[in-house]
């Protein structure tokens, strides 16, 4: 494989770091865009000694200035956000969703190693602390949904409902109103958990991930594609991040809409 090909196969799994990071598919997909024009520009940036995928991460952050982004930085906050500097959130997507090691997390973001698990302990402690929700979970498997009730639950998170179909989903998220929904792709009655998210959406602003074996098929940037994927079989740590990146984000822009709203907020 070339490093051209080698490349285009790792973007999709940037794509799903880049919007978990800013919390906006919009947002996510045109950090990497401009990424990619930077190094079309400067080639030399990529060092071809180096594993392509480790490289793609690590130009992503020389390259992509996170203050850039009002809802990344903690910079001047006051409300949760403050308690997870974006050091933090980018150590544990890192590790946790991406799957790097430490040391290699550690030359993607240009820090010491030391840095990294401490930071990574931190946000694992701090998600526990700050971030407990009512979560609905949409599966039609019941080992799968039984693993994810667990994790959740582990957190000290709420489960106000398990679900299998459109039907169900729609009806238990206008019954229990969550805070955060884990949805499957494809659900019992050969429903699309995707339609039964954009009904959901339709009525209430709550943040979802997605949960499917086929990362791929939702990351190719070209449509309206989920912000929060995790792939399946996934690992307990990699829920336990991107639910604690999704609630995040949406808490802090619930604090800045209301903020708005009465007129008294005025970005950092």
């Amino acid at each position: 494989m070339s490093v051209r090909e080698a490349l285009v196969a790792e973007l999709p799994f940037l794509r799903r770091y880049a919007r978990a990071l800013t919390g906006s598919q919009s947002l996510g997909d045109a950090a990497v865009r401009e990424m990619l024009e930077a190094l079309l520009e400067a080639p030399e940036e990529l060092q071809s000694d180096k594993p392509v995928r480790a490289e793609l991460f690590r130009i992503f952050h020389r390259l992509w200035k996170p203050e850039l982004v009002g809802t990344l930085t903690s910079k001047g906050r006051s409300g949760v956000i403050a308690q997870f500097p974006v050091e933090m959130r980018q150590s544990l997507l890192l590790t946790a969703v991406e799957g790097f090691s430490e040391a290699d997390a550690a030359t993607i973001l240009g820090i010491e190693v030391e840095q990294i698990s401490a930071m990574v302990e931190m946000a694992r402690t701090a998600i526990e602390d700050a971030l407990c929700a009512e979560v609905l979970i949409i599966e039609d498997e019941s080992i799968i949904a039984m693993h994810i009730k667990q994790i959740v639950e582990s957190l000290g998170h709420t489960v106000v409902g398990v679900v299998r179909t459109r039907t169900e989903a729609v009806a238990a998220a206008k019954d229990k109103r969550p805070e955060l929904i884990l949805a499957d792709i494809s659900l019992a009655d050969g429903s699309s958990g995707i339609d039964a998210v954009k009904d959901i959406l339709a009525e209430q602003d709550v943040p979802v991930i997605f949960i499917t074996a086929f990362p791929e098929r939702l990351l190719t940037g070209s449509r309206p594609e989920p912000t929060y994927l995790i792939t399946k079989p996934f690992e307990p740590e990699t829920v336990v991040a991107t639910i604690g990146q999704a609630l995040l984000l949406h808490r802090e822009q619930d604090v800045e809409n209301n903020l708005a709203t009465a007129g008294t907020y005025s970005p950092a």
